[in-house]
């Protein structure tokens, strides 16, 4: 109870800049706790305790919009509000990154193999597979469209998860953060020890640059991805709580969630470009 009760529901759409600092705490919290603990399990118990700290403002907040689009009428203020919604979510996700990916670079190594050891393994599997794409194909085309397809079953995960459990979207969104922390981290270290190599490290230049390596490499396309995944988290839980207050007989709900539906995979769809074309461009 102490956790959550750090910062208001009912005010961060008003203060979104606060969730960063509820994911970066909730973040280190869960990455301490589940170490100490629970060490053999850390990798997956890190995400289910910054879940159990998110949850309850997660589930007021879904509520409320769900009740938003019982009071409006026009589709253009409720997604409005909907936006609002989405830039809290995403600062507690980059929160939730940031704490991650200090601890990947600060603590030892054998604790980071403990606690990142499943995430570091979804990285491998990753990159296997868009290795065997790029040989399998020759048009980047054909690229974009496996990445695309991926994406789309991420985001109908986000959907289902909230559907069935309301809120069940933030577990799917952690454990993205872990793995995209993992990744940056992972990132960080290699560039800065290539830095160090070539002209040293004798000044914060190097540090920075390394970081702004590893971070934009990763979050150029990710934003999007991360963007797209909450507004389909959203769309299932106004489904899940519309259907639980016997809402969904207004075809208002039923639009709503669709609209925002069509804009996850429009943001997916620019993700996937900017992965595919733009990224390679800019960090080769």
């Amino acid at each position: 109870m102490v956790l959550e009760s750090l910062f208001n529901p009912f005010t961060v759409k008003k203060k979104p800049w606060q969730m960063f600092g509820a994911g970066f705490i909730y973040s280190i919290i869960g990455l301490g706790l589940s170490y100490f603990v629970f060490r053999d399990a850390a990798s997956l118990l890190t995400v289910f305790l910054i879940v159990i700290a998110a949850l309850p403002m997660i589930f007021v907040t879904i509520k409320n919009e769900e009740e938003l689009d019982m009071k409006y009428d026009g589709e253009i203020k409720l997604l409005k509000e909907h936006t609002k919604v989405l830039i809290f979510l995403m600062f507690l996700f980059f929160g939730i990154t940031v704490g991650l990916v200090l601890a990947y670079i600060i603590l030892p190594q054998a604790v980071v193999d403990s606690v990142f050891s499943l995430q570091q393994q979804a990285i491998v599997n990753v990159n296997n597979n868009i290795h065997g794409s790029v040989l399998g194909f020759a048009l980047k085309l054909d690229l974009f469209s496996k990445i695309f397809v991926n994406n789309i079953k991420v985001m109908f995960f986000c959907l289902i998860f909230s559907f069935l459990y309301g809120t069940g979207a933030i577990f799917i969104l952690a454990w993205n953060a872990s793995v995209i922390a993992t990744a940056i981290g992972s990132l960080f270290k290699s560039e800065l020890t290539k830095t160090a190599s070539i002209v040293g490290l004798n000044s914060i230049t190097g540090y920075f640059g390394a970081a702004t390596l590893s971070f934009f490499r990763y979050m150029t396309h990710g934003f999007f991805e991360i963007a797209a995944y909450f507004v389909a988290g959203l769309a299932g839980g106004i489904i899940s709580i519309a259907l639980i207050k016997h809402n969904l007989k207004e075809n208002r709900v039923i639009l709503d969630s669709l609209d925002l539906v069509l804009i996850s995979l429009a943001l997916l769809f620019v993700a996937g470009i900017i992965e595919v074309y733009l990224t390679p461009v800019l960090f080769a």
